[in-house]
């Protein structure tokens, strides 16, 4: 019994050796005479290549990095959203159907009919002074409207108005200005009157729910300038 282990190791011994061989020195030849080994060029990916590991999804080893010097190719650009005639597209990209009307003989200023759309009263769009004026509900009926992004909006945030025979006016954000709404009497003519530097208006309401013939306790004002 003693003898078979002390065989057994032998054998043992003899293949660690040989295993060693074959794991140190892969390119000698055991026939007596050895051979220089061939030069080792090392791949630009690292030993990754050689792991056996499988290809991931690049084309490349699993865990394996790709050289410092490979270029990264950057996403396109989203495709530019088209806007119909006789729409307004607001700074995050919510528009309006535009209805053009005018403010009563008593002085009220017009509102739109529905969510969706923004009356359009005051001085042209291409006027070379004065205010062009878009009114919108921010909300109506339960649905928020288009305008309730006004109560977000940042200077120098880009509108988009386009008329009805499809000509392009662009603004920049300049004043985003709360008022309430017994103030706003006050200020009309500074905000919405036909002298001083052609601008774009945008109003809608907001802030707290008082109720009654007032609504919403304050306006939110965004005026913007053209671009270009």
């Amino acid at each position: 019994m003693v003898r078979a282990l002390l065989a057994g190791a032998a054998v043992v011994g003899v293949l660690s050796t040989t295993a060693a061989l074959a794991l140190t020195a892969p390119d000698v030849v055991v026939t007596g005479q050895a051979r220089p080994a061939d030069p080792v060029v090392p791949h630009p990916l690292g030993d990754s290549l050689r792991s056996g590991r499988g290809v991931d999804l690049a084309g490349m080893r699993a865990g394996s990095n790709a050289p410092a010097d490979l270029p990264v190719p950057e996403p396109p650009p989203p495709p530019a959203a088209q806007v119909r005639p006789g729409t307004v597209r607001l700074p995050q990209g919510n528009t309006a159907k535009l209805v053009r009307s005018e403010v009563t003989s008593d002085g009220v200023l017009p509102v739109p009919d529905g969510v969706g759309e923004a009356t359009w009263w005051g001085v042209d769009l291409g006027a070379g002074e004065g205010a062009t004026v878009l009114a919108g509900h921010v909300n109506w009926k339960g649905a928020t409207g288009p305008f309730d992004e006004l109560w977000r909006a940042e200077a120098g945030r880009e509108v988009l108005v386009v008329d009805t025979s499809g000509a392009e006016y662009r603004f920049a954000v300049r004043d985003v200005l709360a008022v309430r709404k017994d103030e706003l009497p006050r200020r009309a003519v500074e905000l919405f009157g036909p002298s001083g530097e052609h601008r774009l208006v945008l109003v809608t309401c907001g802030g707290r729910w008082v109720g009654g013939q007032l609504g919403y306790e304050e306006n939110r004002v965004v005026v913007a300038t053209p671009v270009g």
